[in-house]
């Protein structure tokens, strides 16, 4: 289960180096991340919300017991 969320990880990650805010603005990954909609295209907002509900499925305890939905 620790390992669920490593494919959200990794599409993020390709999303935010393609974005201006890194190319551009020479900004961190991290707050690159935490930037809202102008700096970063909508699919970065949208596998960000993703795996953000990913890493909070691993903590729930409800969901430990049937495991992590993944990626």
């Amino acid at each position: 289960m620790s390992k669920s969320c490593k494919g959200l990880a990794m599409e993020l990650v390709k999303g935010l180096s393609d974005s201006d805010c890194l190319k551009v603005e020479k900004r961190s990954y991290r707050d690159c991340a935490k930037e809202k909609i102008p700096s970063i295209p909508s699919e970065c907002v949208g596998l960000r919300e993703t795996y953000f509900n990913c890493k909070r499925g691993q903590v729930d305890m409800r969901a430990r017991i049937r495991g992590n939905k993944g990626y």
